[in-house]
């Protein structure tokens, strides 16, 4: 790939907050010397922000957002063309990207519509983060203790409840923040009807719906990106987890016209979109659409829940069974801690999501023998917890 080709791409599809960035892309880099894809060699003093304290490949190259790197901009790319959006930014953390998507939503609002559009609603029992600001956001009070005053501006509604959004939001409104799937609060699947009326409020009110896929994104609830399954785009979308199959990266994705907002200076990060995290996210990816693992996902969800039912058609202590694709939550009747420690001891690993739901999140390469064998732990597993 020629180095104007690569230029033009990463002005198209990264968000603008860094600004002009050196008119190079570094492809290579040995101790202190680094070389550009023209074949140029410098001698590095930057050190990526005095980062590469060891030098270049020593294990891996860092390349700080003072220049460009061909993974992030071939990454940025393909998020691109495969989503709503037409912009990306790149962090390090679900957390972080949430923290870029509120920053991006108040900017947005207090310079487009108004100077008070400053508060965000959120829902209870959803999970956005652990930072100061995506801790309030959080609708779980056992993340708050200890770290209260919490920051200001968030309010919090019930979930799947849209008279209660509808209250909520007013003329102070910049964004509302929400889940396609609450993961950690219990595996809460909403009315379809719920997330189109979200995308109504948003577009009558004039605040941004910022919808968090940091766990249901990336194939994992049987489409690409969880939003699909409601007919509808939100303004910023948040990724992580497993956009690099478990290597740390974050993604904030906007339209163009939000992004806009986001002028040099105003926002960054040090390792967000560095080429090592860029190249597995991008192999990630790649292999994600090549093979359609979301059509997987939705065949061995469907296979997994199924199993679930009939254990459930048996077994007086599970409540209900949910979910979409292979984000899925049993609700039991006792606490869920013993089940996860009983399949442990037999040989699964599995999850909890709040106090009395069981979460399974397998591998979108699952197999149905897998499958069998999952089932037939937790079938035992619930039979003496």
């Amino acid at each position: 790939m020629d180095t104007k080709t690569l230029l033009e791409w990463s002005a198209k599809y990264h968000t603008p907050n860094y600004g002009a960035r050196a008119p190079i892309v570094l492809v290579r880099g040995e101790g202190v010397r680094v070389w550009d894809s023209d074949g140029r060699e410098y001698l590095d003093f930057g050190a990526g922000i005095a980062v590469t304290s060891l030098g270049h490949c020593h294990p891996r190259l860092h390349v700080s957002n003072l220049y460009h790197s061909a993974p992030e901009i071939h990454l940025a790319k393909l998020l691109i063309e495969h989503s709503f959006a037409d912009r990306v930014f790149f962090s390090n953390s679900g957390a972080e990207a949430n923290e870029a998507a509120l920053k991006l939503a108040r900017k947005y609002a207090r310079e487009r519509i108004a100077s008070d559009r400053v508060e965000f609603v959120a829902t209870r029992n959803s999970f956005h983060g652990r930072t100061f600001a995506t801790v309030a956001a959080t609708g779980q009070e056992k993340y708050h203790h200890g770290f209260e005053p919490l920051v200001p501006g968030f309010k919090h509604v019930a979930y799947n409840d849209l008279r209660a959004m509808e209250r909520a939001i007013d003329n102070r409104t910049a964004g509302v923040l929400v889940e396609c799937v609450q993961g950690e609060g219990g595996v809460n699947v909403p009315d379809e009807d719920y997330m189109r009326g979200l995308r109504k409020l948003c577009d009558q009110s004039g605040a941004l719906l910022i919808i968090d896929e940091i766990q249901t994104g990336v194939a994992r609830t049987g489409r690409l990106w969880c939003y699909e399954h409601y007919g509808i785009e939100p303004d910023i979308m948040t990724l992580a987890k497993a956009l690099a199959n478990g290597v740390p990266i974050g993604a904030m994705l906007t339209r163009e016209d939000i992004a806009s907002v986001l002028v040099a200076g105003t926002h960054g990060s040090t390792f967000g979109g560095t080429p090592f995290i860029t190249s597995v996210a991008l192999a990630t990816l790649t292999t994600i659409l090549d093979g359609k693992l979301w059509e997987r996902a939705a065949r061995m969800g469907r296979y997994l829940m199924d199993g679930l039912r009939t254990i459930q058609a048996s077994n007086p202590a599970v409540r209900a069974i949910r979910g979409k694709g292979l984000l899925i939550g049993a609700e039991l009747a006792g606490p869920a801690g013993p089940v996860v420690d009983a399949c442990r001891e037999a040989g699964l690993l599995v999850l909890s999501a709040g106090e009395r739901v069981l979460r399974l999140t397998p591998p979108l390469i699952v197999e149905e023998r897998d499958c069998d064998r999952a089932l037939s732990i937790i079938g035992t597993a619930l039979g003496r917890a």
